[in-house]
């Protein structure tokens, strides 16, 4: 899982979702499972 500054391009891929847990912004993609990935 990748932590970046900003998801913007994690979330631009298919099949990406934006979900927020615990105060965190995470990207889930079940298509293609490289593209996770937590911001801060």
């Amino acid at each position: 899982m990748k932590v970046r500054a900003s998801i913007r391009s994690l979330k631009n891929q298919p099949g990406a979702q934006v979900v927020r847990r615990r105060g965190r912004v995470y990207v889930i993609n079940r298509r293609n499972p490289r593209y996770k990935g937590r911001q801060g």
